[in-house]
């Protein structure tokens, strides 16, 4: 795999409904980077073998993360409980997660030309994917806060479900990707660590911004 040189790259490990996701987006757009959500890669094998059983195979979802785009998961149908359900199962096979590894690599590594860099976030981001990455985040918040956030992220999608189901789910998710086996979710020593309990989107960003502009101020990157 080729590697363009001269990029910066930012890796976000987090916690489910931790806010991550949203700090990449505006971190990409803010510093022209391509942005990549990893777990959405699985939600989108996912949701083919849900809707298209007949043809999943290996071959065939080899083909279709070749041609795999960024828009292609941006689609909502991967945002559903099934979808994310079917897509922890799959993210422990060891033959699909080199393919979507491979791919994440990519995005990393060799970005489009109108990118000057990349941001990730995931769970294996920071150890895995980019462990050269020039800026290294880990963003959490207490369990009851993220369990509020989604419950009301899925009530605006009008979606029949309580709080207390979503915060069984949290917990759930959360000990599943601690102590899974492949590629856990874990904190490394030099990532920096950015709980957003009590911080709005904005507030939030604005803490990470001044870290990333203290690097390219110290390294000239960007």
């Amino acid at each position: 795999m080729k590697k363009r040189k001269g990029l910066i790259k930012i890796a976000i490990d987090s916690p489910a409904a931790a806010g991550a996701g949203t700090q990449a987006k505006l971190i990409a757009k803010h510093y022209n980077l391509l942005h990549l959500d990893t777990g959405r890669c699985y939600r989108y094998i996912a949701n083919i073998k849900i809707s298209n059983p007949s043809r999943y195979n290996f071959r065939y979802i080899r083909k279709k993360i070749s041609k795999l785009r960024i828009k292609d998961l941006q689609n909502k149908m991967l945002l559903t409980d099934k979808v994310a359900t079917v897509a922890s199962i799959i993210a422990k096979d060891k033959k699909i997660r080199k393919l979507v590894h491979s791919y994440q690599l990519n995005c990393a590594y060799n970005p489009p030309l109108k990118y000057d860099g990349s941001c990730l976030d995931g769970r294996d981001i920071t150890y895995k994917i980019i462990p050269d990455a020039e800026l290294k985040f880990f963003i959490t918040a207490n369990i009851k806060t993220r369990a509020l956030r989604r419950y009301k992220e899925l009530k605006r999608s009008n979606k029949n479900i309580s709080y207390k189901d979503v915060l069984k789910s949290i917990k759930k998710r959360d000990k599943n990707d601690y102590s899974r086996k492949i590629s856990p979710l874990k904190k490394t020593k030099d990532s920096v660590l950015i709980n957003t309990t009590n911080l709005s989107k904005r507030a939030c960003f604005l803490k990470i911004k001044k870290i990333i502009d203290k690097k390219i101020r110290l390294n000239g990157n960007i």
